[in-house]
C-alpha cells in the first residue's frame, strides 16, 4: 500500500501563536518547524504499523523549505510538489493524509483560519458550498480515485474535515481561542494521537467514500477587495467576473492541482 502525506505548519501540535508561524528565522519558528517534523514522523510510524509498505512525504507550507530533513523519518520519501502530484494522477497512491491543516476562512475559534491566501481569498466555493484546502486535497484525491483517510489539526479542522469527507480518522492537537491563539494538546499525547489515527485510517481503505463533488465544477472565489479581483481578472483567461469582488471558473476535468485554484 502506498501512503501519501501532505503537511501544513499552522495545525501542528504546540504551535499556538500566530508569530510561530509567520516570523521566520525566530526561536519560536524553529520550534514549530521542529513539531512539524515530530508530527509527520508520528503519522509515518502509524502509516507504516498499519500496513503501508511505501510512505511519500510532501513539505506544503508556503512552497516549502520548512522541513529539518535530518529529522525526517529515512524511511519515508519526500516528495515536491510537482512529484507528489505525478504519484496521484498515475495511479501510484491507496491513501491520502494531511498533517498539520487548519480550518477554512471565516470559521470561528479556528487557529489562523484560512483558504490559500489569508490576505485576499475571502470565499472560496465549489458548487456553491464554501470550502477550504481540506476540501481542494479532497476533490484533487478523488479525482483519481485516491481516498482521503485521516487528518490532524485544531478541533475546527477536524470537524470541517469529518462534514466533507464523514468518518475519517482525525487528530485533534489543539483548539483555537479566536483566531490568533490556541489552546494545545500535552505534546505527547499529541503525537499519540497522530500515530494512532494515521494507524487506524488505512483500516479505511476500500470502504470509505471517496469524495467526488458533481462534475463539471463551479467554482467561485471572492475576494477581499475589488482591486485584487482586477489583478487576478488581467492574469488568468479561463475565468470570468461575477461582480465587484468575485470570479468564477467551470472545472470540466481535473488534470492537475492547479485547476481547482485560481
Amino acid at each position: 500500500m502506498n501512503v501519501m502525506i501532505m503537511t501544513d505548519l499552522e495545525g501542528v501540535s504546540g504551535v499556538d501563536k500566530d508569530e510561530m508561524v509567520s516570523c521566520e528565522g525566530t526561536a519560536e519558528h524553529k520550534f514549530a518547524i521542529e513539531r512539524l517534523m515530530l508530527d509527520v514522523n508520528a503519522a509515518i510510524e502509524g502509516a507504516f504499523d498499519g500496513g503501508a509498505d511505501v510512505v511519500y512525504v510532501v513539505d506544503g507550507h508556503g512552497g516549502g523549505n520548512n522541513f529539518i530533513k535530518d529529522m525526517l523519518d529515512k524511511r519515508s520519501k519526500q516528495l515536491s510538489v510537482k512529484e507528489w502530484e505525478g504519484k496521484i494522477t498515475n495511479g501510484e497512491i491507496d491513501a491520502y493524509m494531511e498533517v498539520g491543516v487548519h480550518a477554512m476562512a471565516g470559521t470561528i475559534n479556528a487557529f489562523l483560519d484560512h483558504t490559500q491566501s489569508s490576505l485576499s481569498w475571502y470565499n472560496y466555493m465549489v458548487n456553491g458550498r464554501k470550502c477550504g484546502e481540506i476540501a481542494q486535497g479532497a476533490i484533487f484525491a478523488g479525482a483519481f480515485d485516491v481516498p482521503f483517510v485521516m487528518v490532524s489539526g485544531d478541533e475546527a479542522a477536524c470537524v470541517e474535515a469529518k462534514a466533507f469527507l464523514g468518518d475519517i480518522e482525525c487528530a485533534i492537537v489543539k483548539y483555537g481561542v479566536g483566531r490568533n491563539k490556541a489552546k494545545t494538546v500535552q505534546l505527547d499525547e499529541a503525537l499519540r494521537r497522530i500515530k494512532k489515527a494515521s494507524q487506524e485510517s488505512l483500516k479505511l481503505v476500500g470502504k470509505i467514500r471517496i469524495y467526488k463533488p458533481l462534475m463539471p465544477l463551479e467554482i467561485k472565489l471572492e475576494l477581499c477587495r475589488s482591486d485584487m479581483c482586477d489583478a487576478l481578472i488581467q492574469t488568468h483567461d479561463n475565468i470570468e467576473r461575477v461582480d465587484a469582488r468575485t470570479v468564477r471558473k467551470i472545472v470540466n476535468k481535473i488534470d492537475s492541482y492547479r485547476d481547482i485554484l485560481f
